[in-house]
């Protein structure tokens, strides 16, 4: 199935309704609001200001919801009141992300909006992302899961189209380790230095991991930095701002994620990183289980291990295993 034929599905499944979107202006939700803006009865873009976001993240939500001339709605949740949050522990993004979507269910429903989706996409289901639970749970709807579309796809289609989105709109909370206080002061460090290095590079993406006193930058660009020695200038900042020693990830940021399995001869294997939840992935797959205990579950020509291990046989060429395997993502459930 071709990119086209892909977002074909994803028009089909929003035509005529009434769209309401989880909204922070990057890629995914972008296309999803811009589709929903040419197909659908109606679309109500909602973004969730939680204190703790990229700066201009607000506005640039309002600046593309407005491109797209469809309803947006800003909700304020201060997770600095938080204290649960604020504690950092390893199920941060899953607790975040609950309160995030009771509050988009609250306005979509107050508002008449009966379709609520999120941008997730077929590539988020190979990652260590949690906060998929919360979406299933809400019973929020996943376009671009359905159709099977994964992140490499979804930049492909928004830069041939033009369509603007912004790239950086990920949580700084997310820059510390968890099980290391969420503080006002970190999150305000990080947003400054991040800031600097966007303003003196030609970086779109760029976090800076707040390790106490080593702080690991990470960027989409990083030869710019090399060549010109702007590291050494952003050395210097980040040190005047706490920081004792500043590290450079030499692995680049790369936001086109796609999904390759391992295949040889029919068969394919790919290791998830993260455990299986058994028994509710069961009642998911339902009429197709051939055998099941307590570490496993079989089907026709697949098998699906506890520890995350995925194998397939018999099938009869790569593209058909890679077409099965994501199919069977989206009825596997993930234990946090």
């Amino acid at each position: 199935m071709d990119l086209e034929d892909k977002i074909d599905i994803v028009k089909s499944i929003l035509k005529d309704k009434k769209v309401a979107i989880g909204f922070s202006g990057g890629a995914d939700s972008t296309l999803i609001a811009y589709l929903s803006s040419k197909v659908a009865a109606d679309t109500l873009a909602i973004t969730i200001n939680n204190h703790l976001l990229p700066t201009g993240f607000v506005e640039n939500t309002k600046n593309i919801a407005q491109t797209f001339n469809v309803k947006h709605e800003i909700a304020d949740i201060d997770f600095y009141e938080n204290k649960y949050f604020l504690s950092n522990t390893s199920s941060r993004c899953y607790e975040c992300r609950k309160l995030m979507y009771s509050q988009i269910k609250r306005i979509a429903e107050k508002r008449g909006f009966d379709f609520i989706c999120d941008g997730n996409n077929i590539s988020d289901l190979v990652i260590d992302r949690p906060g998929i639970l919360v979406t299933y749970k809400n019973e929020f709807k996943t376009p671009f899961i359905e159709a099977k579309l994964t992140s490499k796809e979804i930049h492909g289609y928004l830069n041939k189209n033009n369509i603007p989105y912004y790239r950086s709109t990920t949580c700084l909370a997310t820059r510390i380790p968890t099980g290391t206080p969420t503080t006002r002061e970190k999150i305000s460090k990080i947003r400054y230095c991040e800031d600097f290095i966007s303003s003196n590079t030609k970086c779109e993406i760029v976090k800076v991991r707040d390790l106490e006193n080593i702080a690991i930058v990470e960027v989409d660009e990083i030869s710019g930095i090399l060549k010109e020695d702007k590291f050494k200038h952003i050395n210097d900042e980040l040190k005047k701002h706490g920081f004792k020693k500043v590290a450079l990830n030499l692995s680049q940021i790369d936001d086109d994620e796609t999904i390759k399995i391992s295949y040889h001869e029919g068969s394919f294997s790919y290791l998830l990183p993260y455990t299986i939840n058994i028994e509710n992935t069961k009642k998911q797959l339902k009429n197709e289980i051939t055998y099941i205990n307590h570490e496993k579950i079989s089907l026709k020509n697949m098998d699906i291990n506890r520890n995350g291990l995925i194998r397939g046989y018999d099938f009869r060429d790569y593209e058909n295993a890679l077409d099965s395997f994501m199919e069977l993502l989206k009825k596997i459930r993930r234990n946090v």
